[in-house]
């Protein structure tokens, strides 16, 4: 990856333009998947296939598969923790999270992932630090604004 080409991109979603902001977040996701190369990208491409069919469990060999092939692949990390939060495997999907944020620190999916969660688990203040982290990097994402808020009123 060329890391001042991501820098760049990085400052855009700080940018009040909300164009500039919805293009970087899009090259950044692409760059992300495209991380590892054509197989990287076919074999996310073929779990995405098989979670849409309902085939849960081979989705998730093929996603463990191509993590344990390329332990560095934060979206193939990424893509596993989402197949987990989506059917309520929290504390799998947050250990994922925090793989995909050891392996990339301004992955700002992945930390959204940790809040969610964390608010899933109950744990609203470690949901709101992860919602924080998330919005130094994306600070315009009304998302992450939003469920912070409603972590907050959960605290009371």
């Amino acid at each position: 990856m060329d890391s001042l080409f991501i820098s760049s991109l990085l400052e855009d979603l700080k940018n009040p333009d909300e164009t500039v902001r919805d293009e970087a977040t899009r090259k950044i996701w692409r760059i992300w998947f495209q991380q590892k190369g054509a197989r990287g990208l076919e074999m996310i491409e073929r779990s995405q296939k098989l979670i849409d069919s309902g085939k849960i469990t081979q989705a998730e060999a093929v996603l463990t598969e191509l993590i344990n092939d390329q332990p560095d692949f934060a979206e193939a990390w990424n893509r596993r923790a989402f197949l987990y939060y989506t059917n309520s495997e929290y504390r799998k999907s947050l250990a994922d999270c925090q793989m995909v944020v050891k392996i990339n620190p301004v992955h700002f999916g992945a930390l959204h992932g940790m809040g969610l969660c964390f608010a899933a688990m109950g744990e609203y203040v470690e949901a709101i630090r992860a919602f924080h982290r998330a919005l130094e990097i994306q600070p315009y994402s009304q998302v992450n604004q939003k469920l912070i808020l409603e972590c907050t009123l959960r605290l009371n």
